[in-house]
C-alpha cells in the first residue's frame, strides 16, 4: 500500500490540476485580471499552509536552504502562476491543457542535460514526436477554428510547462529533505510576498463579491482547493517516485480538462487538436517503453543549486 500511495496522490493532484484550465478561464473571462487572480490564490494558499502549525511544531530550515526556497517560490509560486493566468486569459482551456502535457518530455530533456538520465533511440523518437505535437498545438492557436485561442497565450502555457519541469528536476532533493507541510508553507508564503508589489493594483480593483455571487463554485475551488491540495499531494509523491514518473501523470489532465470545458461550454473540441494530442501521447508512450526496456536503477539526486 505504501508503494501505491504516491501514485494515488499523483492521480488525484493531476485530476484537480486539470480543473485549473476551465475554472481559471471562466473567472479570467468575466471577473478578475490575471495578476490579481494569481496573487489571490497565492495568498489563500499561504494562509491555508499556516493551518498545520496548530498541531505541529515549525520545522527548522537550514540557512543554506533559504536561498533554494526562494528559487522554488519564484519558479513554482510566482512564474508558474503568472504564466498560467496570462496564458489562460488568451487561450482556450483545451489547447492549454494539451500544451501542458509536454512536461514529461521537458523533464526527460532537462534530466539528460544535467546528467541525471541518458538518451536512447526510443527516447529521442518519443521526444521529437511529443515536442512536435506540442509545437503544433501552440502554432495553431491563431487559426480561425480556435477562436478562443491566441498564439501568445499558447506560448505562455508552454513557458508554464517549462517552469514546472525545472522545479520537478532541480528541487526534488529539497522537497525530500523537509516535511511536505514545511515545503508548502515556505514556498507559498514567499511567493505571495514576492508577487504582491506587482499585483496589488489589480487586486484592489477586483469585485470579489461579484465572483462569489455569480461564480461561487469556481471561485471557492480556485482559492481553497486548486493550489494547496494538489501541490501538497504532488510534493508528497515527489519524495518517493522519480521526476520522470511524476511528470507522466500530466497526461491525465487533458482528458479531465476537455470533459470539463466541453461540459461547461467554455470550449469546443477540434479535430486537429485531437490529432496533435495523439502525437504527444504516442511520444510519451515511446519514452515510457524505453524505460521498460532498460534495467532499473535508483534515481540520482537532483542537481544541487548554488
Amino acid at each position: 500500500m505504501n508503494k501505491i500511495k504516491p501514485h494515488l496522490a499523483l492521480l488525484a493532484c493531476n485530476c484537480i490540476w486539470a480543473m485549473d484550465f476551465p475554472f481559471y478561464n471562466l473567472l479570467l473571462s468575466h471577473y478578475i485580471r490575471p495578476l490579481a487572480l494569481a496573487e489571490a490564490s497565492l495568498i489563500a494558499t499561504a494562509l491555508i499552509s499556516l493551518v498545520p502549525l496548530l498541531w505541529e511544531r515549525a520545522e527548522r530550515i537550514d540557512r543554506a536552504d533559504i536561498r533554494k526556497f526562494l528559487g522554488a517560490a519564484m519558479l513554482m509560486g510566482v512564474l508558474r502562476k503568472v504564466f498560467l493566468m496570462y496564458g489562460l486569459s488568451e487561450t482556450s482551456p483545451i489547447d492549454g491543457s494539451i500544451i501542458d502535457t509536454i512536461v514529461p518530455i521537458l523533464v526527460l530533456l532537462l534530466s539528460v542535460l544535467l546528467g541525471l538520465d541518458r538518451f536512447t533511440k526510443l527516447k529521442v523518437a518519443g521526444l521529437l514526436l511529443g515536442t512536435g505535437g506540442a509545437v503544433a498545438v501552440v502554432a495553431t492557436g491563431h487559426a480561425s477554428a480556435h477562436y478562443h485561442a491566441q498564439l501568445w497565450g499558447n506560448v505562455l502555457i508552454f513557458l508554464c510547462a517549462c517552469v514546472s519541469s525545472v522545479y520537478m528536476v532541480c528541487f526534488k532533493k529539497l522537497v525530500g529533505k523537509y516535511r511536505v507541510t514545511t515545503v508548502m508553507r515556505w514556498l507559498y508564503c514567499l511567493a505571495a510576498i514576492m508577487l504582491l508589489p506587482f499585483s496589488v493594483g489589480q487586486l484592489v480593483h477586483t469585485d470579489f463579491g461579484a465572483m462569489l455571487r455569480h461564480a461561487l463554485m469556481p471561485t471557492l475551488c480556485v482559492f481553497l482547493l486548486q493550489t494547496y491540495l494538489p501541490n501538497i499531494l504532488f510534493n508528497y509523491s515527489l519524495r518517493f517516485v522519480s521526476s520522470t514518473v511524476s511528470s507522466i501523470y500530466t497526461y491525465l489532465q487533458p482528458v479531465v480538462a476537455i470533459a470539463a470545458s466541453v461540459a461547461l461550454r467554455l470550449d469546443k473540441l477540434h479535430f486537429d487538436t485531437v490529432v496533435f494530442a495523439l502525437l504527444i501521447f504516442l511520444g510519451v508512450g515511446m519514452v515510457l517503453r524505453s524505460y521498460a526496456k532498460q534495467p532499473s536503477r535508483p534515481e540520482e539526486p537532483a542537481v544541487k543549486l548554488h
